[in-house]
């Protein structure tokens, strides 16, 4: 925690309720560090990171990596779409959101179709699995977040979002 809280300059909420599980964090950190230094880019990472949120209805998660995607230099549209659960234009982005939902959808039962359409937008079979990767250490803080009912930092206010409720 204190290493969050000196990169950040402040320990963000969301660390904090983790820590009731030494066990969670530490394991939250060490698996999101290792998807961090993956090859795919760091766009790609945080398209992965925002699916799993938005799909997992996480407010907290959405408004940490928003920010992230802005301090990226991502353009509103992009960020937009992600936050919408809409396609994204960059069509090699759009093949990691929509693979990162295939491979949720199917359990990892990814058909050949999948695949070929997501290494034909210049992805790998490693990038693949990396996706896998991040989709494991989202999904364990999305739900740990919404468990422990983590609350938004000040800091991430301007980015708030509220998961669509269809009428």
């Amino acid at each position: 925690m204190t290493a969050t809280a000196e990169r950040l300059g402040h320990l963000p909420a969301p660390v904090a309720r983790l820590a009731a599980s030494p066990h969670l964090l530490d394991g939250f950190l060490k698996v999101s560090g290792l998807f961090s230094a993956t090859t795919l880019d760091p766009l790609a990472r945080e398209v992965v990171i925002l699916t799993i949120a938005t799909r997992n209805g996480c407010e907290v998660c959405v408004a940490m990596h928003t920010a992230a995607l802005r301090g990226l230099g991502a353009d509103d549209a992009l960020v937009d779409a992600l936050r919408e659960q809409r396609p994204v234009a960059d069509e090699r982005l759009e093949a990691v959101r929509a693979f990162t939902l295939e491979v949720v959808t199917t359990s990892g039962a990814v058909d050949d179709d999948a695949l070929r359409a997501f290494l034909a937008r210049g992805h790998t079979p490693q990038n693949a699995l990396e996706v896998v990767l991040g989709i494991g250490a989202y999904t364990m803080s999305t739900l740990a977040n919404r468990l422990t009912r983590a609350p938004l930092d000040e800091q991430l206010a301007p980015f708030a979002w509220h998961p669509h409720v269809p009428a």
